[in-house]
């Protein structure tokens, strides 16, 4: 099964491209934005952070960030995703392609809490962290913790990537109340072993599609990428797309359509489904 099928986004995306009024935050590496299937979507820096722009399309920071990026705004067209087109993409780099090393590197607590901060304060109502994160330090998370208390009290929902590494249990990050963790689902409807499992997660997370997901490869063919980092958009782009459709909605409501169906287990969340999240925010304002 194709990756929106999966998550049932094809009734979603055939009553929305999304708004340009609604802001979809990135906290990742940098976006080829001159990209052919990204001509005519709006991306947009955020100061604090990085190079938005790639300077070395090669770069695994680069390839991730437009990765994405595709997932999210491409081009109905392109072969990637292409959730939200038409919704506003603001980018906070926290990965650089200036570095040598060829790896994309790992962002500190502070960098994404700097992240989450400058999205929202750019107008995005959502933001999606897929950036892997340090171990941190517990007198380092602070500044984290108190990102996403602010995100919550100014309802922007954040949507974060559970993890790649069979761990099991949570952090600053992912264990936090008003974040959206999400794992990675196969084709067929199963988690994949790989994914961050633990209570947090289970309990107010989401599967998303995370096997062989196709999006923009930054400097030639389309790529196949899989794992958390990939499944995390999908979520986002839903967000994105009924905030487009019901843009009175409070994030409450937009929250609780997402994670209302499916069953909730101790450690593995359901899978993401959109398109009973469609039918749950049609009845609330049918009846409103």
């Amino acid at each position: 099964m194709d990756s929106l099928s999966l998550v049932g986004l094809g009734p979603l995306m055939e009553r929305s491209a999304g708004s340009p009024g609604i802001g979809v935050g990135i906290v990742d590496g940098p976006v080829l934005s001159g990209h052919p299937a990204l001509w005519g979507a709006r991306v947009v820096g955020t100061p604090g952070g990085h190079e938005a722009t790639c300077a070395r399309p090669g770069h695994p920071a680069c390839l991730h960030g437009t990765f994405i990026a595709g997932i999210l705004a491409a081009r109905r067209d392109s072969g990637a995703p292409a959730i939200c087109p038409e919704c506003t993409i603001y980018v906070h780099a926290v990965f650089t392609d200036h570095s040598g090393n060829g790896r994309t590197p790992t962002a500190t607590p502070e960098d994404v809490a700097t992240g989450i901060l400058a999205c929202a304060a750019a107008g995005a109502r959502v933001v999606n962290v897929s950036a892997a994160m340090d171990r941190p330090r517990p007198d380092h998370e602070r500044r984290l913790v108190d990102a996403l208390d602010h995100a919550a009290r100014q309802g922007v929902l954040i949507v974060v990537a559970a993890g790649d590494d069979r761990a099991a249990g949570s952090n600053a990050l992912t264990g936090h109340p008003w974040v959206l963790p999400v794992t990675a689902y196969d084709r067929t409807g199963r988690p994949m072993r790989g994914s961050n499992l633990g209570r947090s997660i289970g309990r107010r997370g989401l599967g998303g599609p995370g096997d062989r997901v196709t999006s923009l490869g930054p400097d030639g063919p389309p790529l196949a990428r899989s794992g958390t980092s990939v499944a995390a958009p999908f979520v986002t782009g839903t967000i994105a797309l009924l905030w487009s459709l019901f843009p009175t909605a409070s994030a409450a409501e937009i929250r609780t359509a997402v994670t209302a169906s499916g069953t909730r287990a101790s450690f593995v969340p359901p899978l993401l489904d959109a398109t009973a999240a469609l039918q749950a925010m049609t009845r609330r304002r049918t009846h409103a």
